[in-house]
């Protein structure tokens, strides 16, 4: 174990570097023992781990850190002065200096009150949708550990679900935030492209890349979201509108049914929610973007609708290849960097590539917002599934198919190319594997999407508890018993901290006994535990309804009142 000073300018910090840098070349019986213990430790999550100690709370009145408290870690893409940014590629590393600033959005939660804790292992250079990594180690799936946990932010992925940090941050340029956050079985926001800076992260194509975030609970993925897009807290609530992409369901094994029952079961009791609508979504942009006409296989039969889509697919690719090529084909000519070979041939093609039609790209990605606009206006959520197939084994001869790349890749190619802001949203499991359904909203609708998430999130959990486990039908007259019971539950879950699950079964009671004021200030205050701070107003303006003595929800709701006033306050004021 060393201990070295890290000259980082604001803040100066110790760095504690746990672990030693996998050496390349043999690996002797010393080091593969050494490695078993340290993917034990961490799930082999981590490039490298140390602690980098946030900005100290400024005196009062200025607003709290927002992120006190929280852990947090960073993809190999991002820069830390004084440290060597290694894009998942010792070669890289070999060949590239410490960097002199560290990147704007790590240096922005640092300054909330965040924790950075190390850096993650990722797909090298930024490509693959496994999160294989032949250098420093595959990352286990905590949810599956025989299967490949997506990439390319695959440490970050790992991290967040194995618990060891709240939230980790990665790069997403066609899928590799997405792809992780649905094997994983985790949250995680892909934001419109351009909204968080990148400056300090390492590019792969400039066009596509976002810098995006995962977590476990909704509430850490808004609070995130404040910090790095800047948000402003209170805006007007808008009615939201609900858009099932049904084509796209019939590319991915999510099972639709259950799905859309769950999703639609969740906010069937919210208000603000208008009646969903189903679309096919390859026609839609078949009629929208007709600069796709150029990218369409000619020698397919296949009808129109999923022509589109596979072309908006194949310009997708053929951008960030050339993107690519222009960022690093230098680099990769003159150092010849040692590359798995699913890595090598992407790269090769790319720098081996002459586009001839540059603009036809471009072009597609403005009508591709166009289109995105019109479909959804400023209330529509556009919902497909985040993932075609399920993950496949690690180690297994049968890769993964061309045609299930590409369905994977068709999915991810919608927010890419049009620059639109996605949420992937875990829906438990089916077979063993977690399943996960996306929203995706206009360009710049980030805190619309955010506070939509946050805003269903207990009651979709509530859907999936139920089909997952369906309860016993109850008699009438066994309601307020089990109600009470459901209450108790309620506030052992509040006690143990896990305030998503007291929540749901606050809920619960509430459904079987919608007259007992205690139930609604209980939930109130878990909401408070989760920011939730307008879901606990409401809740506190329900329990004095019924009881106008309840002295704790006037409380709640004080503090509730408070919050909503300080997190304006704060956003305003913050930057």
């Amino acid at each position: 174990m060393n201990t070295v000073k890290a000259n980082i300018k604001n803040p100066k910090v110790w760095v504690l570097v746990i672990g030693v840098t996998v050496a390349v070349g043999m690996v002797a019986a010393a080091e593969t023992r050494r490695r078993k213990a340290k993917f034990k430790e961490d799930f082999g999550a981590f490039v490298q781990r140390f602690l980098i100690l946030p900005f100290p709370q400024p005196p009062a009145p200025a607003a709290k850190q927002t992120l006190a408290g929280l852990t947090f870690a960073i993809n190999d893409i991002f820069e830390l002065e004084d440290y060597v940014t290694g894009f998942g590629n010792p070669d890289w590393a070999r060949t590239h200096e410490a960097a002199e600033k560290t990147a704007v959005t790590v240096t922005a939660l640092l300054k909330n009150g965040a924790v950075c804790v190390g850096q993650t292992v990722m797909g090298e250079l930024g490509f693959g949708v496994s999160g294989e990594n032949m250098h420093y180690g595959t990352p286990i799936n905590p949810e599956m550990p025989a299967h490949v946990p997506g990439g390319s932010s695959s440490g970050s992925a790992v991290a967040v679900a194995a618990g060891l940090v709240d939230f980790a941050l990665g790069t997403d340029t066609i899928g590799c935030i997405r792809i992780p956050a649905a094997f994983c079985g985790l949250l995680s926001f892909r934001p419109s492209h351009g909204a968080v800076s990148t400056i300090g992260v390492l590019p792969n194509s400039q066009s596509l890349d976002t810098v995006g975030w995962l977590a476990r609970d909704p509430s850490i993925l808004l609070r995130v979201g404040h910090t790095v897009l800047k948000l402003n807290t209170v805006e007007p609530r808008r009615a939201r509108h609900l858009i099932f992409a049904d084509d796209l369901f019939q590319l991915s094994k999510v099972p639709k049914q259950k799905a859309e029952g769950v999703i639609s079961k969740a906010f069937e009791n919210l208000s603000g929610y208008q009646p969903q609508q189903h679309i096919n979504f390859g026609q839609h942009i078949s009629l929208n973007v007709p600069s796709l006409k150029g990218f369409r296989d000619q020698s397919t039969k296949l009808q129109n609708g999923i022509s589109n889509l596979k072309a908006l697919c194949s310009a997708m690719v053929s951008l960030q290849r050339h993107e690519f090529k222009t960022n690093h084909e230098d680099w990769v000519k003159s150092v010849e960097p040692k590359l798995a070979s699913d890595v090598s041939d992407n790269v090769l093609t790319a720098i081996n590539t002459t586009h001839e039609n540059i603009k036809a790209l471009y072009d597609i990605r403005k009508e591709l917002r166009a289109c995105m606009q019109i479909l959804l206006k400023d209330n529509g959520i556009l919902v497909i599934p985040t993932i075609a197939d399920p993950p496949s084994k690690l180690n297994s001869k049968k890769r993964d198919t061309v045609e299930s790349h590409n369905r994977a890749l068709i999915l991810s190619s919608i927010a890419s190319m049009s620059g639109c802001c996605q949420v992937t949203i875990p829906l438990g499991k089916n077979d063993g594997c977690p399943i996960s359904v996306s929203f995706i909203t206009f360009h710049g609708g980030d805190k619309f999407l955010l506070d939509t998430v946050l805003d269903m999130y207990s009651s979709l959990k509530e859907q999936i508890n139920f089909v997952s486990n369906p309860a016993p039908l109850q008699d009438a007259n066994e309601n307020f018993d089990t109600s009470e019971i459901l209450k108790e539950k309620g506030n052992a879950a509040y006690k143990g901290k896990q305030w998503n699950k007291a929540v749901n079964y606050y809920s619960e009671a509430i459904k079987l006994n919608g007259k007992k004021a205690t139930y609604y200030s209980n939930r109130a205050e878990a909401y408070l535990q989760l920011g939730c701070f307008q879901k606990a107003e409401e809740d506190c303006n329900r329990a004095i309804s019924l009881d106008k003595k309840n002295v704790k929800a006037y409380l709640r709701r004080g503090t509730a009142r408070e919050s909503l006033l300080f997190y304006k306050d704060a956003a305003q004021g913050e930057f």
